[in-house]
């Protein structure tokens, strides 16, 4: 069945250039608004303290809907919702890779990293649909700029061939998240995502293919996945796979995030609301305690599974200058990329 374009679908859709909506039954429940974009190449504010400056988004909103991504109050933006709206009506840039390659053609630019995953998933199912990231590489290599990509789809090793030989050319980073290795848990937090085991065989083939692949452990979820038996099994799982580096992360609810999330702690495991109302106050992060405390705990696990020694760990700019995805194996456990009142890029 063709695709239905609905004129009428979100008469208050605060989008500029919006070409038309469309609905398809291969996305059941889902609303694509196609978009003419006017750039495709973002610049992340400075004082983020995130290791590039450049990202590429080929869409808003996400197909995976993580309960704790962060990057939901974005669609706000756009007059929608960080909730339902997030995971089910999202916006495509249907020129995003002709607008990103006339971008990459001006003299005054200086082929600095560009960053992909940073804000929604540019492997989510989406990406089956629209085709964007062999023409988005493409772009970034022609014009000699380095490129990393972090993802939780399984669809990145349609395009693994054009990665590797990308690397001949330009810096690649590849890095995968993965926080949660018991599959039911995943399912709940993660409805949209491939499973674990999944990732992991994607962990692998990427490493087979001979590109680096960091691993983001994130986010963390108190009383839920930072038990020494929940990391210490991820932790060997990842290590099986050939990861290349991991950076631990825990849970922050910012924003509109904190609601939808704790609406899910009270239906999942209602017995940890009082204890989450009690560590995250009225903040978005946990306390300093429980960073050291996680810092401590995860420590002697990476050193257990050949991630190295902590104190020692290449981290951040390093990584991206050896050609490794910007996590190192360094157990970073506090918010230090946190700046009040500046939009933050999103890493998971």
């Amino acid at each position: 069945m063709a695709p239905t374009e609905d004129a009428s679908a979100l008469p208050g859709l605060a989008l500029a250039n919006l070409v038309r909506t469309v609905r398809t039954p291969e996305f059941a429940g889902v609303t694509f608004h196609e978009v003419l974009c006017r750039s495709a190449l973002n610049k992340v504010p400075a004082a983020s303290q995130m290791p590039f400056r450049w990202t590429v988004n080929p869409v808003r909103g996400c197909l995976h809907a993580c309960t704790y991504c962060f990057a939901r109050p974005t669609h706000e933006y756009l007059d929608l919702g960080a909730g339902r709206d997030f995971e089910t009506q999202i916006v495509v840039k249907t020129n995003v890779v002709d607008v990103l390659r006339a971008e990459l053609a001006r003299p005054s630019w200086r082929r600095e990293h560009v960053a992909m995953g940073t804000n929604t998933d540019p492997y989510q199912r989406v990406e089956g649909r629209y085709r964007f990231m062999p023409g988005i590489v493409d772009a970034l290599v022609h014009h000699g700029t380095p490129l990393s990509v972090l993802t939780k789809g399984t669809l990145l090793r349609r395009d693994l061939p054009l990665l590797a030989d990308a690397a001949r050319h330009v810096q690649v980073g590849i890095g995968v998240s993965l926080a949660v290795l018991d599959e039911e848990l995943q399912a709940e937090l993660e409805p949209g995502t491939p499973t674990p085991r999944a990732r992991l065989e994607l962990i692998r083939a990427v490493r087979e293919a001979g590109l680096p692949c960091g691993v983001i452990v994130a986010p963390v979820l108190p009383w839920l996945t930072d038990s020494v038996e929940h990391l210490d099994a991820l932790l060997a799982a990842l290590a099986d796979a050939g990861a290349s580096g991991v950076t631990i992360l825990p849970l922050h609810l910012r924003g509109s995030v904190k609601p939808l999330f704790m609406a899910w702690l009270a239906r999942y495991r209602p017995e940890l609301v009082q204890r989450y109302d009690e560590l995250y106050g009225a903040g978005a992060y946990t306390p300093d305690g429980y960073g050291r405390w996680l810092r401590d705990r995860v420590a002697p696990l990476l050193v257990r599974h050949g991630f190295g020694d902590p104190s020692g760990h290449r981290a951040g700019r390093a990584a991206m200058r050896d050609g490794a995805y910007p996590v190192g194996s360094l157990p970073r456990v506090t918010p230090e990329v946190a700046v009040p009142g500046v939009a933050q890029p999103t890493l998971f």
